[in-house]
């Protein structure tokens, strides 16, 4: 029996899933033939998904199961047109990142991401729940661990108004937005320290929008070596989901399978080669992927 939350994921050679307990049935027959096994595979389902949803149900329960442990699974989206960002969206990270070494000056304690909009991350930073966040070997820098809920757009959107922009989110799914920091001597680096390829992992699967009910009042937390550095809630995020995404329509337009990282609450802090990383989000999923020295 298919369980009751709709979870698609990304799997092997780019293959389509629903997930189903402990297995994966591959419901990759439902997009055209010349987007099979293509990374862009999964955006074309989201854009057609209104039409093919019943389809997607029916499927999974006929398709012969995989088991998950038999399958890579790949980003849920692993090619977005967009990867955007909402920066300090939680108070009691505004605080912390105000008193640290790596901000030099501090913060106004009034910048919070209303005023700041959203950032850019280069797609290229997204990695899956079987990959790896790789560090370069750059001395003088730290690097952060961040957890975020991530939004995946199903359906365009160009200056959306608020009540009607969660119209527009297809699903949700866990991200970690890692980040290098330095000190002063090397602030010409900031607007590349989050986008370092697998800066971004992001999974396990998507869980699609009607199964969460409202995205601004789920737990989210992550420990690091199964030590919890953070334990919140979304429902404290300064700019909720629909703000986010009807602000950022304002200024471009929002295409299905963008990712909106929505920010991270408190207890960032630093993690290494040989760290295991685990996210959880209520009603969502979890993942957990080790650290490791780039090797180039």
């Amino acid at each position: 029996m298919m369980t009751h939350q709709m979870k698609i994921a990304v799997f092997d050679d780019y293959r389509l899933g629903v997930i189903n307990g402990l297995h994966v049935c591959d419901i990759s027959g439902l997009v055209e033939d010349r987007w099979r096994g293509h990374p862009l595979a999964i955006n074309r389902l989201i854009e057609c998904w209104g039409e093919v949803r019943d389809q997607a149900v029916r499927l999974a329960r006929t398709a012969k199961p995989k088991r998950l442990d038999e399958v890579r699974l790949l980003p849920p989206v692993p090619q977005p047109r967009q990867l955007l960002a909402a920066p300090l969206n939680y108070h009691q990270h505004i605080t912390e990142m105000g008193s640290s070494p790596h901000v030099p000056g501090g913060l106004p304690a009034e910048q919070t991401s209303r005023e700041m909009g959203f950032f850019v991350k280069a797609s290229g930073s997204i990695c899956g729940p079987s990959d790896a966040i790789e560090l370069p070997s750059w001395q003088g820098r730290v690097f952060h661990h961040e957890c975020e809920l991530g939004v995946v757009i199903g359906r365009t959107a160009r200056a959306t108004t608020r009540p009607h922009a969660r119209e527009h989110v297809f699903g949700y799914t866990c991200l970690i937005d890692v980040t290098m920091r330095m000190n002063q001597e090397f602030q010409e680096e900031r607007p590349m320290r989050k986008s370092f390829e697998t800066f971004t992992p992001i999974g396990p699967w998507i869980v699609t929008a009607d199964e969460v009910p409202d995205p601004n009042g789920l737990s989210i937390r992550l420990w690091v070596n199964d030590e919890l550095r953070q334990d919140d809630s979304t429902a404290r995020m300064i700019v909720g989901v629909d703000e986010l995404i009807q602000r950022a329509s304002a200024v471009v337009t929002l295409h299905p399978g963008d990712v909106y990282a929505t920010g991270t609450p408190a207890g960032v802090g630093p993690i290494g080669p040989g760290d295991r990383v685990r996210i959880w989000i209520e009603r969502v999923g979890e993942f957990t992927i080790p650290v490791r020295q780039r090797d180039w």
